[in-house]
């Protein structure tokens, strides 16, 4: 689905890409989650924050943005448990608790390696949910999009929070200036390819104000998006960082709507 990294995966665009932050307190400052891990066939450990509801609750395994961590979400996990919906956060390498270096090409890798250990890690923490869902915000589309094309086994949807489908204007708009030289077929994220191979049934929310990733990239999300059951959720006045806080009733109706129904 993706060539060749080796554009993106350079010091200057990782930098502008990625914003590593440690997870220093761990489980001590764990009061509504419970860790967890996943082992790379490399060696590198990913770590993550289960906020977990009923053993048959639906859970979404969620990909953050480039800025947060899994322990961001402690104050935003009881949104989704209000509406009996368990939540499972997954950082990145070298986020929060997990070792290793993130990159654009371990990005997408990582996401399939959690996914074909989801099952295990549900099993392990006596889960067994009626439905799964896989979640991305910002930067975590890729990622999401990634199991959506091709490891879409197991899951029952698909949610996408102020995605990018242009991978090269994105790093443009973050860097100052293009990278020479890309092609986002041969180079990119390749997000709009992935999500015209995605059938699950699919939400996309969006702020119409978000200047860091426009509310065009959600609608061509939308409209590359083949899937019978797909909608499309823009918020009036939100902007990237700020669309929970200023439409949270539109965004949690959507997200209770597309995983327990009306």
């Amino acid at each position: 689905m993706t060539g060749s990294f080796s554009l993106i995966d350079q010091p200057d665009v990782l930098d502008v890409l990625f914003h590593p932050r440690r997870d220093y307190f761990g489980a001590a400052s764990a009061r509504a989650s419970r860790i967890v891990d996943v082992e790379t066939a490399d060696g590198v450990s990913i770590g993550g924050r289960l906020y977990a509801v009923q053993p048959d609750s639906p859970l979404v395994l969620f990909f953050h943005g480039n800025g947060e961590i899994a322990a961001d979400y402690e104050a935003i996990a009881p949104l989704y448990r209000r509406l009996g919906i368990a939540l499972l956060v997954m950082d990145y390498r070298g986020y929060g608790t997990s070792t290793g270096t993130p990159t654009a090409e371990t990005l997408v890798a990582d996401a399939r390696a959690i996914a074909a250990k989801l099952p295990d890690m549900l099993a392990a923490q006596s889960l067994a949910p009626a439905r799964r869902y896989v979640m991305g915000r910002s930067l975590g589309s890729a990622s999401a999009l990634e199991i959506a094309a091709v490891a879409p086994d197991g899951f029952d949807g698909l949610i996408i929070e102020s995605g990018f489908a242009h991978t090269f204007p994105l790093i443009e708009r973050l860097r100052g200036w293009a990278v020479p030289g890309a092609s986002e077929a041969d180079h990119g994220f390749n997000n709009l390819a992935k999500i015209g191979r995605t059938t699950l049934p699919t939400l996309i929310i969006h702020g119409e104000q978000d200047w860091i990733i426009p509310v065009g990239d959600g609608r061509d999300l939308y409209e590359h998006c083949p899937a019978e059951d797909k909608r499309l959720v823009t918020v009036p006045n939100a902007g990237h960082n700020d669309l929970i806080l200023t439409g949270q009733r539109p965004y949690f109706d959507a997200i209770q709507k597309f995983i327990n129904g009306p």
